[in-house]
């Protein structure tokens, strides 16, 4: 992954010293779907540092003006069974929510997607309780393509039983990108948000 600058943002691979800002927002996930990789101190941060530094798909979201990471995105490899196919997602530290930083990045990811990696089309999963996240879908251009019922489970109930999630799919594809960046490509200021899944990966 390439370091992409925007107006307010550096995203970048993660690397050693993003671990105590990892762990501020993965400490304690405010998205049911981000549960599985809630970080309980900061030796375990350190590793989930190094794994993502491998990781050609995952974005640390930096403020350009102190470097400190606030969030991330993943599936910048554009790597899917699919060719030409990316399934993308964010996490934003919700200290920093409201200003659209989420927004600013997950434009900055797209662009990059399609123009630089020659990505067809990209998706998202979004639960249908996620309503932050469903907005920043369509402020991105995306389509809701689907509503997938009880689709997939992140917490058990009081018994131990599965809870499923009804989960929405978004897409966009390239042209429509294309077609439709002036009205994207414009300046930061809406409503940053978090917690979006990909397939595979349950975040």
């Amino acid at each position: 992954m390439q370091i992409i600058e925007t107006e307010r943002l550096i995203l970048r691979p993660f690397r050693e010293g993003d671990a105590a800002d990892l762990l501020a927002y993965l400490r304690a996930p405010t998205a049911r779907c981000f549960l599985s990789l809630k970080l309980a101190n900061l030796v375990e941060a350190e590793v989930e540092v190094r794994k993502r530094a491998l990781d050609e798909g995952s974005v640390a979201i930096c403020l350009k003006q102190t470097g400190q990471l606030i969030g991330d995105l993943f599936g910048a490899d554009g790597e899917e069974e699919e060719a030409g196919t990316a399934s993308v997602g964010w996490n934003l530290n919700p200290q920093y929510g409201g200003q659209g930083y989420a927004f600013e990045a997950a434009r900055a990811l797209f662009d990059h997607l399609f123009q630089v990696k020659g990505i067809r089309r990209i998706y998202a999963y979004v639960e249908d309780h996620n309503i932050s996240s469903q907005r920043l879908c369509e402020k991105l251009g995306m389509r809701r393509e689907g509503l997938f019922i009880e689709f997939v489970s992140f917490i058990n109930d009081e018994a131990g039983n599965p809870i499923y999630e009804n989960t929405m799919q978004y897409a966009i594809l390239r042209r429509e990108w294309m077609s439709g960046a002036a009205a994207i490509l414009q300046p930061p200021g809406g409503s940053g948000t978090v917690g979006a899944e990909t397939s595979g990966r349950r975040v």
